[in-house]
């Protein structure tokens, strides 16, 4: 039975033996204060590898796991902190809550594009819903954006319009779009072509820069 430097591994049923009804507990291997002694050093020994916390296990909430601080105690989280993760893959949606991302590669990426309800009189280009937004005109359209990110920080955005059925629709922009030489583009209006557009803030959106990204795509 051990009795010192324990447990170095994952014990076995032939290392923590279960006595019998009729079992002599002075037995070799069996013996009762070596039985106590070793179940009393592995519990100290799992303490102090996991470290001791005031919160239990039963006030975990959903999906939280512990950590170990660096003042040698664990605790339950959701919130992973200073570790590093590598090799993982992701399989469900991930939330950036606007932080930053450094020395990153992307590849094989693709961007949500928000398919807008059909224009009619307004709409509003929401980016929440997605940095790349489809909206077919069905009516002369007063254009709304809201939700660019913080003063300091670029939001962009490409805005594909469609003409519909009837075509000459036209658009009306925020005051705080800017266009080159103050000038609003035309847009085309034949029925059912498409114009895409580009826009960019670093203000949060007090001032909007718009650029033609190309028209009359069939």
């Amino acid at each position: 039975m051990p009795s010192s430097n324990y447990p170095t591994s994952l014990d076995t049923t032939s290392t923590q033996v279960t006595p019998g009804s009729t079992t002599d507990l002075d037995a070799s291997g069996y013996e009762h204060d070596q039985v106590h002694g070793a179940a009393s050093t592995a519990l100290i020994a799992l303490e102090t590898k996991v470290g001791i916390s005031a919160a239990p296990a039963a006030s975990a909430s959903a999906n939280s796991f512990l950590e170990h601080s660096s003042g040698g105690t664990t605790a339950w989280t959701n919130t992973l902190t200073g570790s590093t993760i590598a090799g993982t893959t992701l399989t469900g949606a991930v939330v950036g809550g606007d932080q930053i991302m450094s020395a990153v590669t992307h590849k094989d990426y693709a961007e949500t594009c928000a398919e807008n309800a059909a224009s009619g009189t307004a709409a509003t280009i929401d980016l929440n819903d997605g940095n790349v937004h489809h909206v077919q005109l069905t009516g002369n359209c007063t254009f709304t954006f809201s939700n660019p990110v913080a003063t300091g920080d670029s939001s962009s955005f490409t805005l594909i319009l469609e003409q519909d059925g009837s075509g000459s629709r036209t658009a009306t922009w925020p005051a705080s779009v800017k266009w080159a030489a103050a000038t609003a583009p035309t847009l085309t209006t034949t029925a059912d072509k498409f114009d895409v557009l580009a826009f960019t803030t670093v203000d949060g959106g007090t001032r909007w820069f718009g650029f033609v990204a190309g028209q009359d795509f069939a």
